[in-house]
């Protein structure tokens, strides 16, 4: 049987690496295994191609689906409310940005133009500090935190940094979702007359 993931193009269009992050759930889970979490932090830039990740396996994909979670109830919940489940999210976010990220280098590629690398191997922790650091950056940015939006497309619970000109967007993707709703209202409208 293919893995459920083969076919999966992940999205980023949420405006923020930790946002995106929040899509890897929807509308099933894909960060499945440790080469689907390797795949979506290559395709999220986070790591360039060809790095290797020996330090990814199954305990790093619980983790960054712990971190999902926890972003999840800082962006969804509302922090006025507290409580103990928005605490203990917020303490592990904290937590997981308090490590050191990963050390890019530029280096020449073959053609002469330069190329970003890490100086090392990457570590699960210092990959989930990158997220937990963006995530930290967005809530306590008054005005981004601001723009913060749930989709409204229909079942769709994406969530984006809405960063149009009039803050009128409405849906995580205008391709996706928004072509969705304009479709349905097409069709409303043609089983009206």
């Amino acid at each position: 049987m293919v893995a459920s993931t083969a076919a999966y193009e992940p999205r980023f269009d949420a405006g923020r690496v930790g946002l995106d992050l929040l899509a890897t759930s929807h509308p099933e889970e894909r960060l499945d295994g440790a080469e689907a979490l390797g795949e979506w932090l290559r395709s999220a830039g986070l790591v360039p191609a060809g790095v290797r990740l020996p330090g990814i396996g199954l305990d790093c994909v619980h983790r960054f689906r712990q971190l999902r979670q926890d972003i999840a109830q800082l962006v969804r919940g509302a922090p006025a409310l507290g409580g103990e489940p928005f605490a203990a999210a917020l303490a592990r976010i904290n937590e997981a940005a308090a490590a050191p990220p990963p050390a890019p280098r530029a280096v020449p590629a073959e053609d002469g133009r330069l190329v970003r690398v890490l100086h090392a191997e990457p570590d699960c922790g210092s990959l989930l500090a990158v997220i937990a650091r963006d995530v930290v950056e967005l809530l306590t940015d008054p005005v981004a935190a601001a723009r913060i939006r749930q989709c409204e497309g229909d079942n769709c619970p994406r969530i984006y940094l809405d960063t149009s000109r009039g803050r009128r967007r409405r849906w995580c993707s205008s391709e996706v979702c928004g072509n969705r709703e304009r479709v349905a209202r097409h069709r409303r409208r043609m089983a009206v007359t």
